[in-house]
């Protein structure tokens, strides 16, 4: 697909012709910046400037932990209470990097919920989609891996319990765990290893993401309307469009300060908030946790692993359970070919907005059960909201798409940005 039509980058003093021609970066930046985008975006559109800002407050709180932090078992806690008592802004930079990791999950789930209801998966950014996908599961490794480095109680059971899944696969599961382990425990090579990969995994996502905004700057942005840029001509484009800067850089500049307000009020009032008070003990291996829960963006597929209580044929439950777990994740990224709809946003899909809001309610509903003990209905609520999870995307699409009868779809994005800002017209003489 050719690309939206725009101004080029004409360099124009000696410097510029010169660096133009041997590295031409900042024809890059200007093409990023003036990138034509879709004029009718609402604030649903803020999460990309969020996500990016939390990505590079990650990497750069983490490298100066990792600058006083020691991946030693007999160590490890200690080296936490160090950072948060003797360094200085220690305490500061934990909690920033802890409710960070909280931050960047909020935006990551507002962003793929707001892409699957306005229909961002379908032709000609299935591979946008596909590779935010692997993004998001570089993100729950690096979150789990880090959850591991302070070594307090729900640390180490945590990484008991998941590690111990990959044990599940048949054949090749225990050579797997023994791999992720370095040995037959969860030791001091269990942490040497997570701590590494931890340090690695974010430049990776650095990586994918680069991958991720050439996806989308290749095929243009998607819009509440669901409606392409007309390409035939500059003029066309620019009735559609408006250049990414000054004004959705204004507008998300905008947003991510009302949201770091919050952000910072929660570091500076409430930052244990949403961990485990049992994080604050000390790992030990002979002490179990009453109850062993992951943090609050694994709960949904924590639920869904814990769903199977039952064999099915030569398949143990346990097996099944981790197959769901990743499944679930999986059925997500068949979005782009289960659903059938000729319609690409849910603004226009009365049918599909009722089976897309029970799918937020069903993932609100799994996070609830993720968190509570595996006794009484919720075994059977989870199993419940599982099998809804897995039919939205495998059979509810599909179906919709054929049967459903959907709203008239404006002809341009002029026309939808028109209709909700009418052009102001200037009195009669």
């Amino acid at each position: 697909m050719a690309g939206i039509p725009h101004d080029s980058y004409e360099p124009k003093s000696g410097f510029e012709k010169w660096l133009h021609v041997r590295l031409p970066i900042v024809s890059l930046v200007y093409d990023t910046l003036m990138i034509p985008t879709p004029k009718n975006l609402n604030w649903m559109w803020i999460w990309g400037i969020v996500l990016t800002f939390c990505l590079v407050l990650q990497i750069v709180t983490g490298i100066v932990l990792a600058m006083h932090y020691t991946p030693n078992v007999d160590l490890a806690f200690a080296s936490v209470e160090h950072i948060m008592r003797d360094v200085n802004g220690g305490w500061a930079l934990r909690y920033m990097h802890a409710n960070g990791a909280s931050l960047f999950f909020i935006a990551v789930y507002a962003h793929i919920f707001r892409g699957l209801y306005y229909g961002s998966y379908k032709s000609p950014r299935e591979v946008t989609w596909i590779v935010g996908m692997l993004i998001y599961l570089a993100m729950m490794a690096t979150g789990f891996l880090g959850y591991v480095l302070p070594w307090g109680q729900m640390s180490f059971w945590g990484a008991t319990v998941i590690t111990g899944l990959f044990g599940a696969i048949p054949g090749i599961g225990p050579i797997i765990q023994e791999w992720l382990l370095g040995g037959p425990a969860v030791d001091n090579a269990t942490l040497n290893r997570f701590f590494s990969l931890h340090y690695l995994l974010p430049f990776v996502i650095v990586g994918l993401v680069a991958v991720h905004i050439w996806a989308f700057h290749t095929t243009g942005n998607n819009n509440p309307t669901g409606v392409e840029v007309r390409r035939k001509s500059k003029a066309e484009a620019d009735k559609d469009t408006v250049s990414f800067w000054p004004f959705y850089v204004v507008k998300d500049a905008f947003a991510l300060m009302l949201i770091l307000v919050v952000f910072m009020a929660v570091i500076g009032f409430m930052p244990n908030y949403l961990g485990h008070p049992d994080n604050y003990i000390e790992a030990n291996p002979l002490a179990t946790p009453a109850h062993i829960v992951p943090e609050w963006y694994y709960l949904p597929f924590y639920a869904i692993l814990r769903a199977i209580t039952f064999d099915v044929l030569f398949l143990d439950a346990k097996f099944l359970g981790v197959l769901m777990m990743f499944g679930s994740i999986a059925v997500m990224m068949l979005a782009p070919w289960t659903d059938t709809s000729p319609v690409r946003s849910g603004r226009y899909r009365p049918q599909f907005k009722w089976w897309f809001w029970l799918l937020g309610l069903d993932f609100m509903v799994l996070m609830w059960c993720g968190a509570q003990p595996a006794e009484g209905l919720v075994p059977t609520i989870s199993l419940i909201g599982a099998i809804y999870w897995f039919a939205y995307f495998l059979v509810i699409l599909p179906v919709l798409g054929w049967k459903e009868k959907a709203l008239p779809v404006p002809e341009t994005i002029e026309a939808d940005f028109d209709a909700h800002y009418p052009p102001k017209t200037s009195p009669a003489e």
